[in-house]
């Protein structure tokens, strides 16, 4: 089955990933604690918190490689405790390390895995070449994995978590170590596997790139959800402008002169900073600017719309 076609399953099941009131301790130490999530299938979600939020044990626990204490897992409608066999069929799994098995080629721990996947021997050479071209390793493909870059690991990674064809991607940092380049292509790919039908799950620091692959967001922070949104409902909720100007002085003022409350913010090339609303009056602003003649020289969001939506959550949390 090519990685661009939807698995095949009955249509009275409720395709995707959730979890209701999940919970998971480790001795005394809580590190999710009643966690709701919802990935649904033909979209990208991104899972969004600081660092020991809980992110890694919740994609864990929707892998079915930790057993929640308590809550509830779905993965296509089925339950990874009654049935971790076929779950585990539909999931992609992709940790933020490539792992063990550091002395095999690429292409020896793509075959491994499919045989793990008991894919037909008749067809695992043609699939491996296939995820192999698809990450742009097929030159590698010979090499130890212990040799590749940390961005090449990334990408073997993200080819072993597809070998299955998996309906569900679960994403641990998956662009870390990638260059600019190989980002696009990751963010590409995952558009292209959300519209094929697949539910993608990402967990991600880099906030500014998940605005341009998610179509989601559920955010979480000491181990608890606090707050769900699609990518619509975080741009309508305003965003922080960055405006410069050949005289920040003369901006100032005529933002003064408007009844518009900004900071100006230091740095090798000062900027002035303020929250819009929508992009109507973005817009609106930008044209009364140059009507004044102010001499705009860059005008553009400071964040992108689940950037802002995380530092709003962090400032009402101190």
């Amino acid at each position: 089955m090519s990685i661009t076609e939807s698995s095949n399953l009955p249509g009275s099941v409720a395709l995707g990933v959730s979890a209701v009131g999940v919970s998971r301790r480790f001795g005394t130490v809580h590190a999710v604690e009643h966690i709701d999530f919802h990935a649904p299938a033909g979209k990208v979600t991104a899972l969004i918190g600081p660092n020991g939020a809980g992110k890694t044990t919740l994609l864990l626990m929707l892998a079915s490689l930790l057993r929640p204490d308590s809550g509830t897992i779905r993965i296509d409608g089925l339950d990874p405790l009654r049935d971790s066999a076929a779950v585990r069929l539909r999931i992609g799994w992709m940790p933020d390390t490539l792992g063990v098995w550091e002395s095999l080629t690429a292409r020896e721990i793509l075959v491994q895995m499919a045989r793990f996947y008991r894919l037909p021997n008749a067809g695992i050479g043609q699939r491996v070449d296939e995820l192999l071209e698809l990450v742009r390793l097929d030159a590698l493909a010979g090499q130890p994995a212990r040799v590749l870059s940390r961005g090449q690991q990334q990408r073997l990674s993200l080819a072993r978590a597809l070998i299955h064809d998996p309906s569900v991607l679960l994403l641990d940092e998956p662009a870390s170590g990638l260059d600019p380049g190989s980002r696009v292509e990751l963010r590409n790919l995952l558009r292209r596997l959300a519209g094929a039908g697949k539910a993608v799950v990402v967990s991600s620091h880099v906030l500014s790139e998940l605005d341009e692959i998610a179509d989601g967001a559920v955010f979480v922070n000491q181990g608890r959800t606090v707050k769900q949104q699609t990518l619509e409902e975080a741009a309508r909720q305003g965003r922080r402008y960055a405006i410069t100007a050949l005289d920040n002085q003369a901006l100032a003022a005529k933002l003064s002169e408007l009844n518009l409350e900004y900071r100006v913010e230091a740095g090798l090339h000062p900027s002035v900073t303020l929250l819009l609303t929508h992009d109507d009056g973005a817009a609106a602003l930008l044209r009364d600017l140059v009507t004044a003649g102010i001499e705009v020289v860059s005008f553009a969001p400071a964040a992108g719309a689940l950037e802002e939506t995380y530092m709003n959550l962090e400032t009402e949390r101190r």
